[in-house]
């Protein structure tokens, strides 16, 4: 299973101080949709942090993105594995196919392929 990028998803409740602050860090705004915003390096775009005042689809803010190449293979690994799936997989109106997973701690990854 191939991974393409790996980011932090932070729950704020202002997307605009945020993106002022990491600016500063060098940071430059890629993604805004209302709610989420993903912010990150121009010189390694990989490189990258969303901030997101909640989910528009799911009951929880996720703690961790992961992208990886085939969801439907990463869910079906995990689902078989006994895991707790605590977003169904589906299809999002922005252009991802995406679920979400909690991991042994507790923490909620968002498992998402670009369509």
């Amino acid at each position: 299973m191939t991974i393409r990028r790996a980011m932090p998803d932070f729950h704020t409740g202002d997307l605009e101080q945020n993106r002022d602050f990491y600016g500063k860090l060098g940071f430059q705004e890629v993604m805004n949709q209302g709610w989420i915003m993903t912010l990150a390096s121009p010189s390694n775009p990989t490189a990258q942090v969303s901030f997101m005042t909640h989910d528009k689809t799911a009951p929880v803010v996720p703690d961790l993105s992961v992208e990886v190449e085939d969801v439907d293979a990463v869910h079906a690994a995990l689902q078989g594995s006994g895991a707790e799936i605590v977003h169904p997989l589906q299809d999002e109106e922005w252009g991802v196919r995406r679920f979400f997973v909690k991991d042994p701690d507790g923490r909620v990854v968002n498992v998402v392929s670009h369509r």
